[in-house]
């Protein structure tokens, strides 16, 4: 029987965590997290929706893929477009977007990050960041607060307390500053998030605290003893490096993970480039990751291809492909009739080649970029389901 947990009755009370089995030879696990939205089981890719919908595929497309949960939108772009009024008028992301099941959003700290880095789009300050909406006129001034309460319009499941992304290249001094200005913020999120625990709707929201501390491994571990010990249902990790650099991210992992209670799911953020990065990740006890990678190595004409195979006591993503994807522009593909991936159940690959892939792309047919969606978010699932059967065969 798993142990279940539920943090805090008063901040969400449709949030439970049970931890249903641990793998006996890493920190990997399996968790069941009940939401409003029905459940999902961990380890859980979240495809990324930005804009309110994860490119180029359906929710039809999502479920048939294995998503259980997805990231949808996030609160700096909702704001820009369509404006957050229109959110609230269709009773929330979930409704607007056509997606029923489990939901996470961004609190819109790494698009913030990304703005800051020209002055003339973004500031940061101690209050927040400013910024102009695209195209207009209108001045944005995000706070913590604001950023709930624009989490509470979009209604996801599982919202993030605002924070302050730290750039790979800051100093020790820059990136102390950074964590202890995120802090602040969260515990300013949390108050929000107290006297406010329900989205607009009336469901019950689950609020995650994000560790930040840049490369610094003492400020890392001081960051996750601050976040751990704050009434948050669940705890990430953030920055800049974490998913961008892999190594550095299992790294990280490491330094903080005696700091990350078991009852709450861990959740880095970004993470998901390549299947390996799933299975380095779960390795070492993360529960949920997210990334854009699979949608857009999609468009791009990148495709998985590989197998998941025994690795000592564990797995890893086995690959005769660079970076375990193939090109699919490549003209060697041109009259290639196999699927992309031989053993991959997917729509795609259950039922077009190669070739008609490849003339596809060279015909820049919208087509190509749903079909080849798929088999990308296919492929992050799939590798997640795997990750469970090892770890629930040992029971």
């Amino acid at each position: 029987m798993g142990e279940t947990y539920n943090h805090n009755d008063k901040i969400a009370p449709q949030f439970t965590v049970e931890i249903v089995q641990r793998h006996a030879n890493s920190h990997a696990r399996v968790t069941r997290i009940a939401t409003p939205h029905g459940e999902f089981t961990t380890p859980s890719f979240m495809a990324v929706g930005t804009r309110a919908g994860v490119n180029n595929m359906t929710p039809n497309e999502l479920r048939a893929a294995g998503s259980q949960i997805i990231l949808g939108g996030n609160t700096y772009h909702m704001l820009c477009a369509p404006g957050i009024e229109i959110i609230k008028q269709a009773h929330g992301m979930h409704q607007f977007m056509g997606w029923s099941g489990p939901m996470l959003t961004d609190s819109g700290g790494f698009q913030v990050f990304s703005l800051s880095k020209n002055n003339e789009l973004c500031t940061i300050d101690e209050i927040g960041a400013h910024f102009h909406i695209p195209g207009t006129s209108r001045l944005i001034h995000m706070t913590p607060e604001m950023s709930l309460a624009t989490q509470k319009i979009i209604g996801a499941d599982i919202i993030m307390a605002f924070d302050q992304c730290t750039p790979d290249t800051s100093n020790r001094t820059a990136t102390q500053l950074i964590m202890e200005r995120t802090h602040r913020w969260l515990q300013q999120s949390i108050a929000y998030h107290q006297e406010h625990p329900n989205s607009c709707y009336g469901k019950a929201q689950a609020l995650f605290g994000i560790v930040q501390g840049g490369i610094f491994a003492d400020l890392r571990c001081e960051s996750a003893d601050f976040v751990a010990s704050m009434q948050t249902d669940g705890i990430a990790i953030g920055g800049e490096t974490i998913g961008f650099d892999m190594q550095k991210t299992v790294e990280v992992i490491r330094w903080v993970r005696n700091y990350l209670p078991e009852t709450k799911p861990r959740y880095t953020m970004g993470v998901g480039m390549s299947p390996q990065d799933l299975l380095d990740v779960v390795a070492e006890g993360i529960d949920m990751f997210d990334c854009v990678a699979p949608t857009r190595n999609a468009r791009h004409g990148a495709l998985y291809c590989g197998a998941v195979v025994p690795h000592g006591n564990w797995l890893t993503f086995a690959s005769d492909e660079p970076h375990g994807r193939i090109q699919i522009k490549k003209s060697c593909y041109a009259n290639d009739l196999s699927p992309i991936m031989s053993s991959c159940a997917c729509y795609t690959c259950k039922n077009y080649s190669r070739a008609y892939l490849h003339q596809l792309f060279k015909e820049k047919a919208p087509l190509f970029t749903a079909l080849a969606s798929i088999h990308n978010v296919h492929v992050m699932n799939n590798v997640c389901d795997m990750m469970k059967q090892l770890i629930l065969s040992e029971h």
